[in-house]
Formats: structure tokens, sequence, C-alpha cells
């Protein structure tokens, strides 16, 4: 693939046509004074040593030069190179309720907009990991696989709301299951699974899909996010409503601690409690410090080509070749008639 490295140093080739215009038009004033003074073939043969063939091409050279110099500025790029690199990092698949009760705000702003934060601080300590995201309710799905392009996790993280699964619920189960078939078949890697959910709703299961990923050499994180004493649900029509059951009555959503930790325990990991503090963000990142990382061969795209040098010894050599070239018809070779 071709490109131009500073492509608006090319508006310089409009000053091309104008110039070549200007050259052309002091040559017909040019012939025009001459006839003046006399017939041209009279005065060519009195001016034997001049040529106008030579002034042309000296003219053309500079043009063909000048051409060349703005393409120079302009930095011609050509082709990217496809590369493996072998990099040193973890595996870190993030499952993220998504439920309704995770709109709850006894962690500010709410429970679900803190749990993005966290992720995102967690994604800008990513160096040489993979991560993938996961959202879940009622059901889980993918919302983006596994990567190490942290521009594009934040852009989808950035999009989770509510509204993307209708199916009300908590399936942690679900979840996990799916998060443990989302990993490279890369071996000696370091996984981490981050279960970011309220527990509310738990609809079972659970504590057996961490069981199993355990065994598979992936460790369960639990984050709990919210207070065990509860939070009504508004409901996100922009007024002070909350949401309320079939009797109406205001529904208040409870962090289920004790099943976060029967989750982390069953998956050979660790529940972390997540507060209006920034202790649970500091707390993950150290136990996925703590993984081995194992070296994860990426393909990366190289950046372009510069070939300016080429058009610069271009350039270089028309310019030699016109100095070389004199106005004047050399004596010395008089009877040569390349140029007349």
């Amino acid at each position: 693939m071709f490109r131009f490295g500073e492509p608006a140093c090319l508006y310089l080739l409009a000053i091309l046509p104008l110039l070549a215009a200007f050259y052309m038009y002091s040559n017909i004033r040019r012939r025009k004074r001459m006839k003046k003074y006399g017939d041209p073939e009279l005065l060519r043969q009195l001016m034997p040593e001049v040529s106008v063939h030579r002034m042309n091409l000296k003219f053309w050279l500079t043009f063909l030069a000048l051409t060349m110099l703005i393409f120079v500025l302009a930095r011609p790029q050509f082709g990217s190179k496809m590369e493996t690199v072998k990099r040193s990092g973890v595996e870190t698949v993030i499952a993220l309720d998504i439920s309704n009760s995770m709109l709850a705000e006894d962690v500010q702003p709410n429970r679900l907009d803190k749990s993005k934060k966290l992720v995102s601080k967690l994604v800008d300590n990513f160096t040489n990991d993979k991560v993938g995201l996961i959202v879940f309710a009622g059901q889980a799905f993918t919302q983006l696989p596994i990567t190490s392009d942290y521009i594009s996790a934040k852009m989808f993280l950035d999009a989770i709301n509510p509204s993307l699964i209708t199916s009300q619920g908590t399936d942690i189960g679900g979840a996990i299951t799916l998060a443990s078939r989302s990993f490279t078949p890369k071996e000696g890697v370091g996984r981490a699974i981050i279960i970011i959910t309220d527990g509310e709703n738990h609809e079972g299961g659970a504590e057996e899909a961490a069981k199993a990923a355990a065994e598979k050499g992936m460790q369960v994180y639990v984050l709990g996010v919210g207070s065990p004493e509860g939070s009504p649900i508004p409901t996100g029509s922009g007024s002070n409503d909350f949401r309320k059951d079939r009797d109406g009555n205001v529904i208040v959503t409870r962090l289920n601690e004790q099943m976060c930790q029967q989750i982390a325990q069953a998956g050979k990991g660790v529940y972390i409690r997540v507060d209006n503090s920034n202790s649970a963000q500091r707390i993950l990142q150290g136990e996925i410090d703590k993984l081995a990382k194992a070296d994860v061969e990426t393909t990366v795209y190289t950046d372009y080509d510069e070939q300016f040098m080429v058009v610069a010894w271009i350039a270089l050599i028309v310019l030699l070749v016109e100095m070389l070239i004199l106005e004047r018809k050399n004596p010395l070779f008089k009877n040569v008639r390349l140029f007349h």
C-alpha cells in the first residue's frame, strides 16, 4: 500500500503549471522581441553558439527536479510489513453484570458505572496482556473477543448498558462457562476470569462453573459491587422514581457477599468488595500481577517504510545533469549535433 506521510505538501504541485505557463509565455515574448531585430533564421546564424533547445532542456530538468523535491517533502511511504513479536503477558476475560440491579446508586455514580471505570483503569495498566469482555444478566454473551487491542476494548466498554440484554437475572454460571471458552490455546499463560456483579437474583450453577474453570488452570476472581444494606433501583427515566414490584413496593437490591465469596473460593481466586474507594482496583491489579506471564505471539503491522530517499536521489541526479548542460554550445563539440 502506498501513501504520503505529509500529503498537505502535495498542494505545492499547483505551482508547477503556473511555472510552466510563465516559462512558455517568456519564450513567446522573447521570440517576438527577436523578430524586431531581424529574421530569426539570420539571427541564429549570427549566434551559432546559442542553443534554444539546451535552454529548454535545462528548464524542464529543473522543473522535474522541483517536482521530485515536492514529493520528497510529502514523504512517500510504501507498504507495511507484518511481524510476529513475542510479548510476555497474561490473558484476562472480564464478565460484567448488566442487570437492572447494577443501576443502584449505593456505589457512586452507580454500580455499573463504577464497575466500568474500574475495568477501564485495569485496561490502562495492561501492556502485553490480552483482554476480553463478556456481559451477562439472564444470559451471557461475548461483547469483545479476547484481544490486545486496548482501544477497542475501551470503546466496547463505553457502549455497555443494561439494554444490551432484555432477559433479567444474574446467570454467573453461564458467564463463567462462556469466559472459560474465550481464552487462546496458548500454553503456560496465566488466565484470569473476573466476574463483576452484585450477585442479585443468582440463578445457580456458578460454583460448579468456577470449579471447572479452576481445574483448567483459570482463576476466578469475583468483584462484589454494592452494599449488603442494599439500595433502590432507579427507573432510569430521568425522574427520581424507583422500580417497584407487583405490589407497588420499592425494590431494594442487596449485595450477596456470601455467594460471591463462595464462587471465588471454588474458582481458586479472590473475592474483592467494590466500594466508593479505589482499593478494589489496586487489589485486583496486584492479584493479576501474581499470575504467570508467558510469551504471547502477536502479529502486528509495522510502520510504513519511508521512500523519500529514492525520490531525493532522483532529484539530485536530475539537478547534476542540468548543471552539466551548458546553455551555449561548447566549441570543442561544435561538430556534435546532439543539441541544436
